[in-house]
Formats: C-alpha cells, sequence, structure tokens
C-alpha cells in the first residue's frame, strides 16, 4: 500500500505540473527570420541578416572642402585615306573661215596659209595616301576645392598644381561639375564623373625645348606650302 501510495502522489504532481504550465508553454519558432510576430514586417537586411551593418551616412560637402579627382584619360584615333584619280581629255578644232577688219570693214578672210587648227591632249593623274594613327594618355591625381554648389546640389571643383625640378616646371589644373552622389567614401571622384572636365597642362624646361616646334615650323605646317 506505501508503493501504490508514493506512486499515485508521483504521478498526481506531474499531473498538476503540466497543467500549470500547459498556459504559457508555447513551441519554439526554428526560423531565423525570428517569432512569427516579427516576421508580419517587410523582409530586410536589417532584420533578416546577421552580419548587416548600416551603411554610413554620406558626408556633407560644403564650400572651400577639399576632394581629390582621379584623372585617367586614355584616346586612341586611327584614320587612313587613299585616294587614286584618272582623268583624261582630248580636244581637236579647226577653223574653216573667219574676217579680216580692213579700212573698218569686215571682210572674208582667204586664210591663204590654211585653215587653223588646235589638236590638244590632257591627260592628268593623282594618286595619294594618308595615314594618321594618335595615342593621348593621362593619368594623375589632383585636390581640387569646391568653389561653389548650384541650386540643384551640383558641386563647381577648381584644382591647381605647380611643380618644379631643377629648370623643370609642370603646371596642371583642372576645373569641372559634379554631383555629390559621384564623391566616393574615400573623399575622391573620378574623371570620367566629372561634366564640363577642362584640364590644362603646360611643361617648360630642357625637356619640352628639345621637341618644341619653332615659329618657322609652325608657319610652314600652318599653311603647308609643299
Amino acid at each position: 500500500m506505501k508503493i501504490t501510495g508514493f506512486w499515485f502522489k508521483t504521478v498526481a504532481l506531474a499531473a498538476l505540473t503540466v497543467l500549470s504550465m500547459s498556459e504559457i508553454a508555447a513551441a519554439q519558432s526554428s526560423s531565423i527570420y525570428g517569432p512569427p510576430d516579427m516576421r508580419r514586417a517587410p523582409l530586410t537586411l536589417s532584420n533578416s541578416s546577421w552580419t548587416y551593418q548600416a551603411p554610413p551616412e554620406p558626408k556633407e560637402i560644403k564650400t572651400h572642402d577639399l576632394v581629390t579627382v582621379i584623372v585617367n584619360y586614355k584616346s586612341q584615333v586611327i584614320s587612313e585615306g587613299e585616294t587614286d584619280r584618272k582623268k583624261k581629255a582630248s580636244f581637236k578644232a579647226k577653223l574653216k573661215d573667219w574676217v579680216l577688219l580692213r579700212n573698218f570693214s569686215l571682210i572674208p578672210d582667204p586664210q591663204s596659209a590654211g585653215d587653223p587648227s588646235v589638236d590638244a591632249q590632257w591627260d592628268n593623274k593623282m594618286k595619294s595616301e594618308g595615314s594618321l594613327e594618335s595615342r593621348d594618355a593621362m593619368e594623375f591625381k589632383i585636390a581640387c576645392t569646391v568653389v561653389d554648389i548650384r541650386p540643384n546640389g551640383v558641386l563647381v571643383l577648381e584644382g591647381h598644381r605647380t611643380i618644379r625640378n631643377n629648370n623643370e616646371t609642370w603646371d596642371l589644373s583642372l576645373t569641372g561639375l559634379v554631383r555629390p552622389k559621384d564623391v566616393l567614401d574615400n573623399n575622391t571622384i573620378l574623371s570620367e564623373n566629372v561634366a564640363d572636365l577642362k584640364i590644362f597642362k603646360r611643361e617648360e624646361g630642357s625637356v619640352r625645348d628639345s621637341y618644341r616646334r619653332g615659329w618657322l615650323m609652325k608657319w610652314i605646317d600652318t599653311y603647308q606650302l609643299f
């Protein structure tokens, strides 16, 4: 009888425990997107990804701030032309009758020396060939100042740089327009995103003098005498 009473008490206690916890018992959700009540919201990276990090707020650019423009300009032009022209002409003429002016009067010309005639031929040939191949490349970085901000938010850039090494001097200037969203996180701008881009490059020194054309060569190349 004692053993039976012990098991009866154990079963009764277990039943009371289950009944008391039935009101708060709930199945555990196995979804990686959280409880069902949270899954009613739209699925986004911020509420579904474990590694999501909110991007930093874009930096506000003001007048007189500095930005770096990365210039990477390359161009290639190839042009070829060929001309082959031929022209041939033949002309024959004979004057059978003519007049003479004597004593203010026109009389027939006997043409005792024979009828004047013309026999001419013209043969013209021209052949020309031309070829042009040009390659340009320019790559550098230059810090520019935001000199103005347009009413629509477009930034007006202007930058200058002068490098002097002994007798050699390099002057670089850049101006253009860029949208604020084209400014990268590292405060740089690609030249391909700069509108109305103007780049000026000038060299002075012995290296420039070695390949600089004189005024006579410029005049000959301009008018092409031959």
